[in-house]
């Protein structure tokens, strides 16, 4: 049976050849590990943690001021039953809620005001310190996931740096979210089947159970929960890049037995960002696509729209 390799981030920091090897091999099998030691505070994921509860904690009319569904520019509160992630259950909805913030833009920012795909003001609550700590959550865990790309520079062959003009302006999202207990309804899921759209996901829980992940020609399996370490996942994006030599898995959560929260970081791409085949990895298999079309591809696919989701 796969399992879900332990990864310590010192070693990137004393020996990233070696930390590169290790990650390219995870990357090209089961595409998930845990990354420990890494850069981001324990107090600052701890702040994060609370802002978020205190967010989910809001009365429902104070969460629908910032509904996802009013702006294009993936930002916002998702209600519970309002995706739905496993595309061959299309009738299955999360039960899971979501508030999503991205690169923190002024209003007057040329790329607003000329309406770039995926260009918008974050949406804030009226919780004290949620701004302030969200936002240098995203920094922190930006930082680290940019970095991150320095190993897959190395694995993959390519010059030190190709993916830094790709990545400096991201379409990177910082999802919090909030599970209910199970309740025992038959076709209950947290979140369903599916495979993440982005680079790579940087996912830090609370330790409560749910996560699982579907390896290549095995059953699903039980992500395990390390103190302190982020789960680490390649996504479709870059699996697409890599010309398929990365692999995305499938992974899902299921109602939890209590209540369970996560924060999850998706790195995308710039928008303009030319997704096709790096060099050296063969003749494409996919067609050229930019960060931003193929985002808004996937994204279309994920939301129910008004008329059927739950009351």
């Amino acid at each position: 049976m796969a399992d879900i390799p332990l990864l310590d981030w010192q070693q990137y920091e004393t020996d990233l050849s070696g930390f590169s090897a290790q990650m390219g091999k995870v990357a090209r099998e089961t595409g998930f590990m845990l990354i420990k030691n890494h850069p981001v505070s324990g107090d600052l994921i701890a702040r994060m943690f609370e802002m978020a509860d205190a967010f989910f904690a809001l009365p429902i009319e104070e969460k629908a001021k910032l509904d996802i569904s009013t702006n294009r520019n993936n930002r916002g509160w998702a209600g519970v039953g309002t995706e739905n992630l496993d595309d061959s259950q299309p009738d299955q909805k999360d039960a899971k809620q979501a508030f999503n913030i991205g690169l923190d833009l002024a209003a007057d920012d040329p790329r607003i005001l000329a309406g770039d795909p995926f260009r918008g003001v974050n949406l804030w609550p009226d919780v004290a310190g949620f701004r302030e700590t969200g936002l240098a959550y995203f920094d922190a865990v930006l930082t680290m996931g940019q970095r991150l790309h320095r190993a897959i520079e190395m694995d993959l062959g390519l010059p030190q740096g190709y993916f830094e003009s790709t990545l400096d302006q991201s379409l990177s999202t910082l999802r919090m979210l909030s599970y209910p207990a199970a309740t025992g309804a038959e076709g209950e899921i947290g979140a369903g089947a599916h495979t993440d759209y982005g680079s790579v996901t940087l996912l830090m829980t609370d330790g409560a159970p749910g996560l699982q992940v579907k390896p290549v020609g095995g059953d699903w399996m039980d992500v395990p929960h390390i103190d302190g370490a982020f789960v680490v996942n390649i996504g479709d994006c870059l699996m697409r890049w890599s010309n398929d030599i990365y692999k995305s898995t499938p992974h899902r959560v299921l109602p939890p037995p209590r209540p369970r929260r996560s924060l999850a970081f998706f790195l995308d791409p710039n928008p303009d960002a030319v997704i096709k085949a790096l060099p050296g990895t063969g003749d494409a298999k996919y067609p050229a696509i930019t960060g931003a079309d193929y985002l808004r591809s996937r994204l279309d696919a994920t939301y129910i729209p008004k008329d059927l989701q739950e009351d």
